[in-house]
């Protein structure tokens, strides 16, 4: 009976066509919104998940603010302050040294290029691992040496020489107000995602030298960079920093600040999973909607077909199975709109995917339940209209024209 009944519900479908599909649209529509908006939300999130992999999830900074807000030297830190961090924290660190960067032209002849020069301290590529085309990265011996070398991307090297493999030719620039001539060791490709791009804008391309040519003995800082090993407790690891920060500058330990790439990411995943979920809930909003239409031509077909209820009843049909009949006819109707629907909603996310150059997220579990969930709607709003029909009196529906 359940595969008779399937075969009714589907002959009732194609016997009225447009119909069927009008009612199928409000289905169609919200199942289709609430799986784009849910994907594009999973895409950001893994999107923003990947980039803080590649910069290094590790990454993090300290600083000191006062009750009042007032600097003086001991709230700066200074080289001494590093090398007491590094040999303190041991492996638990990878990377320690200032945040130093200049925006400054690189100049090769008559070509100029706006460029940020950035420092990076011992162990480089703990902090900074870029793709090298040409050349090599900068090496613990360039920084405790203070070589004026220097890492540019490919671009860059491209616009100023005219030819990208730009290792071992010489750039000048200003650092720390002083002219310097830069040897090239090493040319990167910048391999930033469309969403870096984008957030990115049109900003300077980075230029990579010994942080040790970038400071001297007496340079200060407001702020220690630093990377945790990530095979350990970072949590932990983070704490630790604080609190031999707080016991070396003499502060107490609300006054020591942190921010990381490790908190960021949590942050930023929580935010987007809240909105993504308050927006998708906005969007099936329309599949109440869509419920309100099948119900209403449920209502509809049950009137068009009460004589044909009357003859089924006095040929031996049950109520259950009149009941059966029109849940089914309803749960098809809803089922089919939402398999439209899954269908367009995933369309909609791929090509938008493809058009700005990311890889979009469709969780098969979303469209799962996106697909139960339209049927279970169909059930649900189809449930009155059936009981209706099923509650017929035979005679009376007999003597309906």
């Amino acid at each position: 009976m359940i595969f008779e009944n399937i075969k009714l519900a589907f002959s009732a479908i194609r016997a009225n066509k447009m119909r069927s599909f009008l009612t199928m649209l409000g289905m169609i529509i919200g199942i289709s919104s609430v799986i784009a908006i849910v994907s594009l939300g999973d895409t950001m999130r893994s999107m923003f998940a990947k980039e803080y992999e590649n910069v290094g999830v590790g990454l993090a900074y300290v600083y000191i603010i006062t009750e009042d807000g007032y600097y003086t030297e001991n709230e700066m830190f200074t080289q001494e302050d590093v090398e007491r961090l590094k040999e303190a924290m041991g492996d638990d660190l990878t990377y320690v040294g200032f945040e130093t960067g200049e925006r400054t032209d690189l100049q090769a002849g008559r070509k100029k290029e706006k460029v940020l020069i950035s420092g990076l301290a011992e162990n480089p590529t703990a902090m900074k691992d870029p793709k090298i085309v040409y050349g090599r990265m900068l090496n613990d011996r360039d920084i405790q040496g203070k070589r004026n070398y220097a890492v540019l991307d490919k671009e860059t090297a491209l616009n100023l020489f005219g030819v990208e493999n730009a290792v071992g030719k010489t750039v000048k620039t200003t650092i720390n107000q002083e002219g310097t001539e830069l040897m090239v060791v090493g040319v990167y490709e910048n391999t930033d995602s469309a969403l870096m791009r984008m957030l990115g804008g049109n900003g300077p391309k980075s230029v990579y030298v010994p942080e040790s040519i970038m400071v001297s003995a007496d340079s200060s800082n407001w702020t220690i960079d630093f990377c945790m090993n990530t095979e350990g407790d970072m949590n932990k690891t983070l704490e630790r920093v604080k609190t031999f920060v707080a016991r070396m500058k003499n502060h107490d330990l609300s006054e020591i600040r942190s921010e990381s790439a490790m908190e960021e990411m949590g942050m930023m995943d929580s935010m987007l999973g809240s909105l993504s979920m308050v927006v998708g809930a906005i969007a099936a909003i329309s599949l109440l909607v869509g419920g309100i239409g099948i119900m209403n031509i449920m209502l509809v077909s049950v009137t068009e077909r009460t004589r044909e209820i009357g003859i089924r009843k006095a040929l031996g049909a049950q109520t259950k199975d009149i009941l059966i009949q029109f849940l089914i006819e309803a749960a098809a109707i809803s089922a089919a709109g939402g398999i439209i629907g899954t269908a367009l909603g995933i369309s909609i996310v791929a090509i938008g995917g493809a058009v700005v150059g990311i890889t979009a997220v469709v969780k098969p579990a979303v469209v799962a339940v996106a697909v139960i969930f339209s049927a279970v709607v169909g059930l649900g709003f189809g449930l009155y209209p059936a009981r209706k029909a099923a509650r017929k009196d035979p005679v009376e529906a007999l003597r309906y024209e």
